[in-house]
């Protein structure tokens, strides 16, 4: 400290210090800071099949509503939605809110012939579940979109990527294009996603977070007999 600095200007600047702290943990607590590995998509390129088949991918608006051949098969759904909605509490606290991102998640990944695991950890890592989250480059929402491709594979309006559905749709359908383009290979499709093809940071983040997500049946539900009717969704 200089000798001419004031002694109430010291105080405050500690108070100010220590205030400044605070924020910052509590604004890590809740996930109000960009995640280390948050990245973007590179535009690139696309056939005229290609782009046509993305357009088509990304066009359905339905409702996310799951059926079942079985009452099996939608208990196990419920058995995940109920323990992933437990999992996900801490970070977003409304249960109606809660169950209608995780069915979403589900839905969309499902759609896209992806593990739910993979995508929710996908946007831990992205977005730290956070909805509005915005990137410096410009990506968007959950899953971290970039603008372009609205423009390319959608009707233009970079907005509707704050909508959870569309959001995840674009998501999971640019994540599976990235996994065909690798030829299944998820570490390259992952870095690919980010815009750091290549690299191992950004895959095994989320291949790290995706373990929190997984989810096994218990035994006792593996080995249950089949219900002789059928449930539909």
């Amino acid at each position: 400290m200089s000798r001419g600095a004031p002694a109430s200007s010291t105080v405050a600047g500690a108070a100010g210090a220590r205030c400044l702290a605070a924020g910052i943990v509590v604004a890590l607590s809740i996930g109000c800071v960009s995640p280390v590995y948050a990245g973007a998509q590179l535009e690139e390129p696309l056939a005229d099949q290609v782009r046509t088949a993305l357009a088509a991918a990304v066009a359905d608006r339905a409702p996310p509503r799951p059926s079942f051949e079985s009452i099996d098969e939608r208990l196990a759904y419920l058995r995940w939605l109920g323990a992933m909605s437990e999992r996900l509490k801490r970070r977003k606290s409304e249960h109606a809110v809660r169950v209608e991102f995780l069915e979403t998640v589900w839905y969309e990944a499902k759609r896209a012939g992806l593990e739910p695991a993979l995508v929710l950890g996908l946007i831990q890592v992205e977005s730290g579940f956070r909805k509005y989250a915005i990137s410096r480059a410009g990506a968007r929402g959950y899953m971290q979109v970039m603008p372009f491709w609205a423009r390319t594979i959608g009707n233009g309006d970079a907005g509707a990527l704050f909508h959870l559905q569309t959001n995840l749709r674009f998501g999971c359908v640019i994540l599976r294009h990235y996994l065909e383009r690798e030829r299944g290979d998820l570490f390259l499709a992952l870095g690919r996603y980010n815009g750091s093809r290549g690299r191992g940071e950004y895959p095994n983040a989320v291949l790290a977070n995706r373990r929190q997500w997984l989810h096994e049946e218990p035994p006792a539900a593996l080995s249950s007999p089949t219900p002789r009717a059928a449930a539909g969704g």
